[in-house]
């Protein structure tokens, strides 16, 4: 790397960190003016607002709204540069644009290294802490009951339950049908069936077996039984936000069950697996479109570049929600639903390039 080089890479990650360091302040003040009313009404500890939801709170929305901290650093600090004449000279010293957009993305290369371990590792971990205070201080459910639950949770095994007490971690009226083929071998009926979170196994109550053998049936009571099957209460959570706080290892092992039980959450998982893999890679299509965007002079300053910047990393952001929305509601695969934003803004960014000064 030569001086130039170094100077823009600099140039980069010192405004990204600067900008980043901006967007937090900002958001956590109007955090604070939007949520006090909630920490006050549900007597929220000052020591879990900071170290609980703060510290899940900060990392998750930056990572949110990191495409758009990226493309205003770039634009901010390319445009300034440009403005100042640093950048014809740099050209007209031999340097092709090719060659110049190299510092560009071996700073975008760390912040996609950065940006992906904190997708993978640490805003899972985060977020179980901002969500598990979200769900006592600030969003509490009236009635944190699942009704009318179907599940199946081997290949041959099938679960009903009537309603689930997620805070009890009581089911009531609960069947478990056990098949052969399409023959039903056995069928367990129950009052009750409570998680032993010491066991960590099932309790069954005023129960009733009937097993099926050809034309001959048997019938079983009993009061009383500890039995292990592969549901935890984990299942029956009925909130939205469950899976942004699980780890990867975690996401796959509940997809590995959802193939089986058919729930349908499957999408919601997967959508939230890929963009853990996808999105950090977004820094080199916004680096792209920021430094092809603001490489030229205008008359202006940087006020128009900055300003066309922020109107499409909104779009960009804004793509993402659509893309999920459809996926979730209209039965676009995850898969594509995570590509198509950044599909389409690369196609935006090679055009940018294009048609940027040489």
């Amino acid at each position: 790397m030569n001086i130039i080089d170094k100077y823009i890479i600099k140039k980069y990650l010192g405004t990204f960190i600067f900008t980043m360091a901006i967007f937090t302040v900002v958001a956590v003040i109007f955090d604070i003016s939007e949520r006090m009313d909630d920490f006050l009404k549900n007597k929220a500890p000052l020591s879990k607002i900071v170290f609980e939801y703060y510290a899940g709170f900060i990392p998750f929305y930056l990572n949110f709204l990191s495409p758009l901290i990226n493309f205003i650093a770039v634009i901010f600090f390319t445009a300034k540069m440009a403005d100042q004449t640093e950048i014809v000279p740099i050209l007209n010293g031999g340097m092709s644009f090719k060659r110049f957009l190299r510092p560009y993305f071996i700073a975008a290369s760390i912040i996609c290294a950065v940006t992906f371990v904190f997708n993978i590792y640490i805003i899972p971990r985060t977020n179980k802490l901002k969500i598990g205070f979200e769900n006592i201080y600030v969003k509490p459910l009236d009635n944190n009951s699942k009704s009318s639950t179907h599940m199946q949770i081997d290949k041959n095994s099938f679960v009903y339950i009537d309603n689930f007490d997620n805070d009890r971690k009581i089911g009531y009226n609960f069947i478990l049908e056990t098949f052969k083929g399409q023959e039903l071998k056995e069928k367990l009926i129950a009052d009750r069936i409570t998680w032993d979170s010491i066991k960590n196994n099932w309790k069954i109550e005023n129960y009733t077996i009937r097993t099926v053998d050809g034309l001959n049936e048997k019938m079983t009571k009993g009061t009383t039984k500890d039995t292990t099957l592969d549901m935890a209460p984990r299942d029956f959570e009925i909130r939205d936000n469950v899976f942004e706080a699980m780890t990867t290892h975690e996401l796959n092992e509940r997809i590995k069950k959802e193939e089986i039980r058919g729930t349908g959450l499957m999408v919601n998982m997967k959508l939230e697996k890929y963009k853990r893999f996808v999105y950090p890679f977004s820094a080199y299509i916004l680096t792209l479109m920021g430094v092809s965007l603001s490489s030229k002079k205008v008359r202006g300053g940087i006020g128009l570049s900055l300003g066309l910047g922020i109107a499409l990393s909104f779009t960009y952001i804004l793509f993402i929600q659509f893309a999920n929305m459809f996926s979730l509601k209209g039965g676009l695969p995850p898969i594509i639903a995570i590509f198509i934003p950044s599909v389409i803004f690369l196609l935006v960014g090679l055009y940018l390039l294009y048609k940027a000064p040489k």
